[in-house]
């Protein structure tokens, strides 16, 4: 039915024209009703930082090495502090932290596109064209909430420009920080102060005025999500976003995953519930010699400093890191010396947060073309780390299309990986 038509009906039809006309209009999300369900997992880790490695990481040149020159190329394999575990050259430093991570070569997708391949490995659903889901950061807020009184927001996705919390409400949505070097942008007013808090106070009345004429809440949660932003701007909680008081960021790598990792320390401390990082690069269709050769110690370096800080700080207990990518690459090396799409096998890796450390999970063949063991999907990745986070799995909200979701779509965690 157009939208002209649903205008013509009675008042109860107007009310609804008028939900739909803000949906497509504002672009807010309609609300939802949670459903009480069953028991949650035990609480282990208090916060995620979640380094996604955009592009496909080769699982061969990275944890999941195999003997022969013809399927690895230049990329050897190296001895980790773990008997029997083994990583490709480019991965010294970690190779010294093995006791703490647990690999799990067992990842398979059915999605080797990258944006399905993303979307599934960051939210543990197939991406549909009617809805968008939320990733972890949202998700997890929308659960388990966040700290009253707190001021910086619960998610932060650090490596993007823009971020939204899918079809969650907006004051879900993750703080977008395009580079961690640079901070939060646009934080000085273009007003005077007194200006701006009665631009500030005209906008929160327009939104209860339409929330109680048309009894639709989006405006409200827009409201919410500038409230939330404005009190950022004028508290010293902003300091959390800045890196140049550190004295060690050379020892995390002056590069955006570097500072990047630095940048999740520092907000995990601040109390930040999720920091995913997008750490672009790894699509490596050519050269991929040269590829691993500069995206693999600058993983290697973020990564195992980042252990390193938590640890020393007392934090890598209670913070769950991850490791993943969209999905792995071909055993075979290309006639462009590059590896293409592989979704069928690939790695991932956690570590800190109740995860027992020194373990592998799944198995693929020689060639690391298949999973022959332990096999885990997007959706079970997803669903390991909302167990870690003690989310309950099986807790159910409504989205605005009256479907119900849970954290990951039926996803199984690998409860085996947590001491």
């Amino acid at each position: 039915m157009h939208l002209a038509e649903l205008a013509s009906r009675d008042a109860s039809s107007r009310r609804h024209f008028m939900r739909h006309a803000a949906l497509f209009s504002l672009g807010v999300g309609l609300s939802y009703t949670p459903l009480v369900s069953a028991q949650a997992s035990p609480k282990k880790a208090k916060a995620l930082i979640y380094i996604f490695n955009r592009g496909g990481m080769s699982h061969l040149d990275t944890f999941d090495p195999k003997e022969g020159e013809s399927l690895m190329g230049k990329t050897t394999a190296i001895s980790t502090n773990v008997a029997g575990i083994r990583f490709g050259d480019k991965f010294e430093k970690l190779a010294k932290h093995a006791d703490k991570l647990a690999v799990i070569n067992g990842m398979s997708s059915f999605n080797a596109e990258h944006e399905r391949g993303a979307y599934q490995m960051r939210t543990g659903y197939n991406r549909l064209g009617t809805i968008q889901h939320p990733t972890v950061g949202p998700f997890a807020e929308r659960l388990l909430g966040k700290p009253s009184g707190q001021i910086l927001p619960a998610s932060v996705l650090v490596g993007e420009s823009t971020s939204n919390a899918g079809y969650l409400d907006p004051k879900f949505s993750p703080l977008p920080i395009a580079d961690p070097s640079g901070g939060v942008p646009n934080t000085t007013l273009l007003t005077d102060s007194e200006r701006f808090d009665k631009r500030m106070a005209i906008a929160n009345k327009l939104g209860q005025q339409f929330v109680a004429k048309y009894n639709y809440g989006g405006p409200k949660s827009y409201v919410e999500y500038y409230d939330q932003a404005t009190k950022l701007l004028r508290s010293d909680e902003l300091s959390a976003f800045d890196l140049t008081s550190e004295t060690n960021r050379e020892t995390y790598g002056m590069t955006r995953v570097g500072q990047g990792c630095l940048l999740a320390r520092r907000l995990v401390e601040h109390g930040v519930r999720v920091i995913e990082i997008i750490n672009d690069g790894w699509d490596m269709h050519v050269g991929v010699d040269q590829g691993i050769g500069e995206k693999g110690p600058q993983l290697d370096q973020a990564v195992a400093a980042l252990l390193e800080d938590l640890k020393a700080k007392g934090l890598l207990d209670s913070t769950l890191v991850a490791v993943a990518s969209e999905f792995g690459r071909t055993p075979e090396i290309n006639f462009n010396a590059g590896r293409d799409h592989h979704s069928i096998a690939f790695s991932t890796l956690l570590a800190g947060g109740g995860i027992k450390g020194g373990q592998v999970w799944g198995k693929t063949d020689k060639q690391g073309k298949k999973v022959v063991e332990g096999k885990v999907m997007p959706e079970d990745w997803v669903a390991t780390i909302g167990y870690g986070l003690g989310i309950n799995l099986e807790e159910t909200i409504f989205a605005p299309n009256g479907r119900p979701f849970t954290f990951s779509d039926k996803g199984k965690p690998v409860t085996q990986l947590f001491a």
